[in-house]
């Protein structure tokens, strides 16, 4: 390969790295023709960018945009794939979810919320992270949690009240 398609390979890396703030780096070695298809339609199916590069040139474009994205050289090795995400935890419930009838793929390490994840044993932790818009939705119904005790009290309060006033009513008569 020439330098000057490795300089456009790396430009097209670097560019793609920089829509995703979610890096899970995976070996996908060893899965047929027919079973890489289907990861890559459930990948489009979740919004996730699967891209496939060489380790050397993955490892440029990533210290391009990041220095600290240096750790990934120790699991640059072998086949890899890069999967590309949006939402935090979506590559991590497609690759357990894709597991159940494979074997594959293996996280190598990952880059999630601004923190790196090195090992296949995190992948558990990483697909039961929460989404932001899963904390929003926690927030809300934190908040929401003691507006909707106080509705309910009134509304047993002012159903005490009138019971009270009927029997108040009836003993007067």
């Amino acid at each position: 390969m020439r330098k000057e398609e490795k300089t456009k390979i790396i430009d097209e890396l670097v560019s793609l790295l920089e829509q995703y703030p979610h890096i899970y780096i995976t070996d996908i070695s060893g899965l047929n023709a027919e079973d890489t298809s289907k990861l890559r339609r459930k990948c489009h199916e979740n919004n996730i960018k699967l891209k496939v590069a060489k380790n050397t040139l993955l490892l440029i474009a990533l210290k391009k945009i990041n220095p600290e994205f240096e750790q990934f050289e120790e699991v640059l090795k072998g086949p890899s794939a890069v999967m590309l995400a949006e939402v935090n935890n979506v590559p991590g419930k497609l690759i357990q979810e894709f597991r159940k009838e494979l074997d594959k793929p293996v996280l190598k390490g990952a880059y999630v919320e601004q923190s790196f994840y090195f090992g296949d044993d995190k992948l558990a932790e990483l697909a039961t992270l929460k989404s932001k818009e899963e904390l929003l939705a926690d927030i809300v119904m934190l908040l929401q949690s003691p507006i909707k005790n106080v509705v309910s009290s009134l509304e047993s309060s002012k159903n005490i009240l009138a019971g009270l006033m009927k029997t108040l009513e009836e003993r007067g008569e």
